[in-house]
């Protein structure tokens, strides 16, 4: 790049100047240089955690001093993305110019130490949780073998919410174990159990780099989960706390890198409750363009881009760029309805192992009208340094390793009262119809957003549209037949979820809607047979078991009016093993009884009837008829 400098000559003054400079001023390490590194260097450098040597003495620094020099000066250390002036963001680690060139005069002066008088505390760090204990601590259940050598490795731990309530999370901290290996992670909510059946063993985890999974109710992500060396764990605010629900698992997706010897990796995640519920509803908005990847070898500037149209006034708390090995320059910002421009974020030199969420120092109003832009640049020649192919190959988009991504998450706000977050996802999905109408999540997406409010009709072309694209997709023909089923074609209904089940035997949603169709339709016999395949798959499942007891009752109904009352009655005790306490029901199978003649049982039923409700008059009558006998 050619560069125009304007020079200004003063020759009279320049006569009166002495001959030789003065002296450049002592920089030593306790008065100068300490400060500087104790606050942006010292929380990855010490024992235990990621950096590959401790910065915490002169002796350390010292040792180290040209090095620190030399990667400072190109800013690779301290690990900061962002550029300056594009973005003010929580926990910056960007070394000011004046930071730099103080640290390359201590070098070129001979690295003093200065009196030690003047040296500043060293940082002291906690082996401790830095929350204190917290209410909930989560293992893994099997450790991970990271080898010796080879590639880097991204792993998926799933680690099932042992809570039998919901709870309200205020704060999680991971606790990686090997942070020399240990690059990041993202914690991912998983409501639906959906990352288990991509484990090959329950419990081993499986490889992955970027994972989606498909909800199977309205429930959009609100927070951003995540560790990076050196971050400290988010407090939420009063009111901005995440919901934690009986029966979840989080994922944690993890990036491994080989240390040159084999490696146990085995983190740990501690949660924090609060008993305030949330008030304020967050979501994530992601804007991406993965579908225009498709990047020819030696091609240097590749751009993809995407852009949203905010539907309503919010405020962003935080962003996540998100590229892989290929990405270079990657920027974001909002046209606000006035023309004019704000910058979200800006990278000039993208770096996948130094990703990660970046969280302003204030919100960042938008306007309803603001247009969020995402403009990203891929370089696939034999120059980027970090093209995994040599020589190039062509890269499309995708979510292994070997292929690209253009993705860009914003946590955001909405300004109004109550939960906007319906609105706001049906406008980005809208969106993302327009921009790809073959986009199999967005057609998902919007068959969900229309089922839940009712449109079940409407909602069946975008149902189809996910299916078709991905007929694997054990939860797109899932929920297809159930929203058959809402739009009352329970024939067509009954076939898609047979379907499902095709794909997945054990998928236990599609079993469930199985028998709630055959329930609808009579076939009482099919419909307890589902039911009670759901609970040998999911023990205790409150649904099921409360479903399958109305089942049985319904079917005993039927065999009663059929004049099958030895039937009836056997129906009536099975659902009395789901419904222990259920005063009409053992009055039910009570009457029964006597009118088969078997008094003493029949006596039994009534007499447990009138223990839970004594003043229950069917059972009181019933009973009093058997003692007149």
């Amino acid at each position: 790049m050619r560069r125009w400098v304007t020079l200004v000559l003063f020759p009279a003054v320049s006569a009166l100047l002495p001959l030789s400079a003065a002296p450049a001023s002592k920089i030593t390490f306790y008065e100068n240089v300490a400060p500087i590194i104790y606050q942006n260097c010292s929380p990855c450098h010490r024992p235990g955690e990621s950096g590959p040597f401790s910065l915490l003495s002169y002796e350390d620094v010292q040792k180290h001093a040209a090095q620190i020099a030399v990667v400072t000066a190109r800013r690779y250390m301290p690990p900061w993305l962002p550029q300056a002036g594009y973005g003010e963001f929580l926990e910056a680690r960007r070394l000011t110019d004046a930071q730099i060139d103080t640290i390359q005069k201590w070098v070129k002066q001979g690295t003093p130490a200065g009196p030690a008088s003047h040296a500043p505390q060293p940082p002291k760090f906690s082996s401790e949780w830095p929350l204190g204990t917290p209410d909930l601590i989560l293992h893994i259940q099997r450790p991970y073998q990271l080898a010796a050598d080879g590639p880097e490795v991204f792993w998926n731990f799933v680690i099932p919410v042992p809570i039998t309530r919901e709870r309200w999370v205020r704060a999680m901290e991971v606790r990686p174990g090997n942070a020399r290996v240990f690059h990041h992670a993202n914690v991912i909510i998983d409501r639906s159990q959906s990352a288990r059946r991509l484990e090959p063993e329950p419990g081993k985890g499986f490889a992955g780099m970027d994972i989606t999974f498909e909800e199977t109710s309205f429930d959009p992500d609100s927070h951003f989960l995540s560790w990076k060396p050196g971050s400290v764990p988010v407090v939420e605010p009063d009111g901005m706390a995440w919901r934690a629900t009986p029966g979840m698992d989080l994922v944690l997706n993890v990036h491994l890198r080989p240390s040159g010897k084999p490696e146990t990796i085995d983190p740990v995640i501690g949660l924090y409750f609060t008993e305030k519920p949330q008030t304020k509803f967050g979501m994530l908005v992601q804007l991406q363009h993965d579908s225009a990847i498709d990047i020819p070898p030696g091609q240097s500037d590749f751009q993809v881009s995407d852009d949203f149209r905010v539907p309503l006034d919010l405020t962003v708390l935080a962003i996540y760029p998100h590229a892989h090995y290929l990405g270079k320059l990657m920027e974001s910002y909002a046209t606000l309805p006035d023309g004019s421009r704000k910058w979200l974020i800006r990278i000039p030199e993208w770096d996948l192992n130094w990703q990660g969420v970046f969280r302003y120092k204030e919100p960042v109003f938008l306007p309803s009208g603001s247009i969020v832009s995402m403009r990203y640049h891929y370089d696939n020649s034999a120059s980027n340094a970090r093209n995994p192919n040599n020589p190039p190959k062509q890269v499309k988009g995708g979510n292994s390793a070997a292929e690209e991504m253009s993705h860009l998450w914003l946590q955001v706000l909405p300004m109004g009262q109550g939960d906007q977050r319906a609105s706001l996802q049906e406008a980005m999905t809208r969106q993302r119809l327009e921009k790809d109408p073959a986009d199999f999540t967005a057609n998902y997406n919007m068959g969900d957003i229309l089922l839940s409010r009712g449109e079940a009709e409407a909602s069946l072309p975008y149902f189809f549209a996910a299916w078709n694209a991905q007929p694997a997709n054990v939860v797109f023909a899932t929920e297809l037949g159930v929203a058959l089923f809402t739009a009352a074609k329970p024939i067509e209904a009954r076939k898609q979820l047979l379907a499902a089940l095709q794909i997945d035997p054990h998928y236990t949603d599609a079993r469930y809607n199985l028998a709630s169709v055959d329930a609808s339709t009579g076939q009482w016999e099919a419909a307890a047979v589902e039911f009670e395949q759901v609970l040998a798959e999911k023990p205790g499942d409150p649904k099921a078991s409360e479903n399958l007891a109305k089942v049985l009752i319904l079917w005993g109904d039927a065999f009663a009016d059929a004049g099958k009352l030895d039937q009836a009655v056997i129906r009536y005790r099975e659902a009395l093993d789901y419904r222990p306490g259920d005063t009409a029901l053992h009055t039910i199978l009570g009457v029964g009884m006597l009118r088969l003649g078997h008094l003493k049982e029949a006596q039994a039923q009534l007499e447990a009837a009138l223990r839970i409700d004594p003043n229950y008059q069917p059972a009181v009558q019933a009973l009093a008829a058997i003692k007149g006998k």
